[in-house]
């Protein structure tokens, strides 16, 4: 997650509150995936933007999760994501955002 991104989460928790604040991340790897669950929730891994040792434990789910999908209107979802399933590795991704989620979130 680049350094902009970190300021503008950090900005919301604070503005919202990290209860009220729910990420969703697109990333095509399972490990870009993770670096962005496990920044939103643990903290900054690099340790060189804004969320640099600050554990939101915030809420964080990626756009191909069940959780994420069933919220969402079926048809519009086939048509922004849909193809993109067939070709990531779906089953890698939840596992590792999940995990992250389960390890460091608070709400």
């Amino acid at each position: 997650m680049d350094l902009e991104n970190q300021k503008r989460v950090k900005d919301l928790t604070e503005k919202y509150g990290a209860e009220n604040v729910v990420v969703l991340i697109g990333g095509a790897e399972a490990e870009s995936a993770g670096l962005a669950a496990e920044t939103v929730t643990a903290g900054d891994p690099t340790f060189a933007g804004p969320l640099a040792g600050v554990p939101l434990g915030l809420k964080v789910y990626h756009a191909v999760e069940p959780e994420f999908k069933e919220s969402v209107d079926a048809d519009v979802y086939d048509d922004q994501i849909g193809m993109m399933e067939m070709v990531l590795d779906v089953d890698a991704i939840i596992e590792e955002v999940a995990s992250m989620r389960k390890e460091h979130g608070k709400y």
